[in-house]
């Protein structure tokens, strides 16, 4: 972990993604779903490579600040628009209708390429991927196999292991936790790879499960946590969007009463949100890294259409953060020992939850 997984990332995937063709910021403060009524648009552009470019993001209901992927991607395409003049924007979606009228918005006013951000677009970005067959698209967190869209997966079970060695090695209670928005494949590959990391260490320990149903719900987030540290829990680990903030503010709110529980953040870094105080550490996603490299090979004529590309340890496509302030020498160094055993193939990671 010497170098950031964002820098790593990029280089693993400028070396593997195929290549094929075309692809730009307008800071949208303010969000609009659906008709789109209300939005407040800024704009923000400068000269260089990507001028003639726009690029669009829909996030999913957790919207562009929910301090995990949506924010990450949005993050991607900030970046972008300093270092090109592409111009961005981005839609957020309020719920799954709002989804693919969002899409069609975009693709309708001309956007070069539009993001849909979760595995929930899957049934909307296929449908305007086939009815837009000039259109370009891409997605997070889904496969769609269409020639116009790039679709970019992770090995979401691989990290989780890791934290999951993590939690075994650090409760003081012998009592976990895991709490997931939607239960759907890919919260289920958190909650598979988290389990079976604790297990490696700590087979005797049965890791608590709660499925909110919802990924920006932070109160539904919030209610899991406490039921779950009045169960004597002292880690959690979620995989929920916005709603996982909710954890977040009842482990600090617990942590402020003298109590001695922790969280395990995802997808982003989320000491630097919620503090180390809280954080015990996070399951990353190179998804900021990931939305930048696809972008910016549409502006280089290199965009990856009808490709699909899974990103995991190997390619430092999940993993921990490069720093880890709670965790002492002698857990990195296992939770190291264990990685190297999953890239080399001596440890298959499940993908679904152990019955």
């Amino acid at each position: 972990m010497k170098k950031t997984l964002s820098t790593m990332l990029m280089l693993i995937i400028a070396a593997t993604l195929v290549l094929s063709a075309c692809g730009a910021k307008t800071n949208n403060e303010g969000a609009a779903g659906g008709n789109n009524e209300g939005a407040k648009e800024e704009e923000v552009k400068s000269d260089g490579s990507g001028k003639d470019f726009k690029i669009g993001m829909v996030t999913d209901v957790g919207g562009v600040h929910d301090k995990s992927f949506n924010q990450s991607a949005w993050e991607a395409l900030e970046d972008l628009t300093a270092k090109t003049g592409a111009a961005t924007k981005y839609l957020e979606s309020k719920g799954d209708a709002d989804m693919e009228p969002n899409l069609n918005k975009f693709v309708k006013d001309g956007y070069n390429l539009t993001w849909g951000i979760g595995f929930l677009f899957n049934d909307a970005l296929s449908k305007v991927a086939s009815e837009n067959p000039e259109a370009k698209l891409a997605v997070i967190d889904s496969v769609i196999e269409a020639p116009n869209v790039a679709s970019i997966t992770f090995a979401e079970n691989e990290g989780s292991f890791l934290v999951g060695v993590v939690a075994g090695l650090m409760t003081k209670s012998g009592k976990i936790g895991f709490v997931g928005g939607m239960e759907i494949p890919v919260i289920k590959k958190f909650e598979a790879g988290f389990k079976a990391g604790v297990a490696a260490v700590k087979p005797e320990i049965v890791v608590d499960v709660n499925y909110t149903g919802e990924f920006g719900k932070p109160d539904l987030g919030k209610i899991a946590a406490a039921t779950m540290y009045d169960k004597g829990i002292d880690i959690i680990f979620h995989a929920a969007g916005a709603t996982g903030n909710g954890v977040f503010n009842e482990a600090i709110a617990r942590k402020n009463a003298g109590d001695d529980v922790w969280v395990i953040g995802v997808d982003k870094d989320q000491s630097l949100e919620f503090g180390d105080e809280v954080t015990l550490t996070s399951m990353m996603k190179g998804v900021e890294a990931a939305v930048f490299k696809i972008s910016q090979d549409l502006i280089n004529g290199t965009f990856a259409a009808g490709t699909t590309q899974e990103l995991g340890l190997k390619d430092n496509g999940v993993g921990l953060p490069e720093t880890n302030k709670n965790l002492p020498e002698d857990v990195l160094k296992q939770v190291e020992e264990f990685k190297q055993k999953i890239i080399d193939g001596e440890i298959t990671v499940p993908v679904e939850p152990a019955a």
